[in-house]
């Protein structure tokens, strides 16, 4: 067994501790006193509760009411981010948000929730865009007012959201991310 190899043994990668190795350190409700288990049961608190009012979000995503889909949506995602805390704490995972590795994920992910917002409380408020000038008016020019298309908006921020939040996730997976460009021929 000490011979094994695989992400599983991390002795054999020479005694280093990884930089995501969870439940090291103190966690953010460490003046709580929680132990391992509870801090556990806290994060996945934490995650179920956020994915629960996202969901409730969405459904309002597609009731029609923006401003309850942004708010849910935010607040879920917020509180699924603070189940974080649980497990590592809020300052070693902004550190770790924006490790090299990370950035790019990072910045989609916080950038599509902004968007959201942009989507839901600035485009989706009724804010006309100026009519288009006849002679500069390109083929491509689209306009978003409509509540249609500016939920539909919405649902593409979603989705570059929920795609960058995996990319982020799968790298604190040794080689997550080379198995899923494999598996899509990338």
């Amino acid at each position: 067994m000490a011979n094994s190899k695989g992400w599983f043994n991390l002795e054999a990668a020479g005694g280093v501790i990884p930089d995501t190795q969870f439940f090291e350190g103190d966690s953010a409700f460490s003046f709580l006193g929680l132990t391992r288990t509870q801090r556990l049961y806290g994060f996945i608190g934490c995650l179920a509760a956020g994915f629960v009012l996202s969901l409730l979000g969405s459904i309002f995503l597609f009731l029609g009411s923006l401003t309850s889909f942004a708010f849910l949506y935010a607040i879920g995602t917020i509180i699924s981010l603070i189940g974080t805390g649980f497990l590592i704490g809020f300052f070693k995972q902004l550190k770790l948000m924006f490790k090299p590795v990370r950035v790019v994920a990072t910045i989609v992910f916080l950038g599509s929730i902004g968007l959201i917002f942009v989507g839901a409380f600035v485009i989706g408020s009724d804010v006309r865009l100026p009519p288009p000038i006849p002679h500069l008016i390109h083929p491509l020019y689209v306009t978003l007012t409509p509540r249609n298309d500016i939920q539909i908006l919405c649902i593409i921020f979603v989705i570059i959201e929920y795609l960058a939040y995996t990319w982020y996730t799968l790298s604190y997976i040794p080689y997550a991310r080379t198995a899923v460009l494999k598996v899509f021929g990338m």
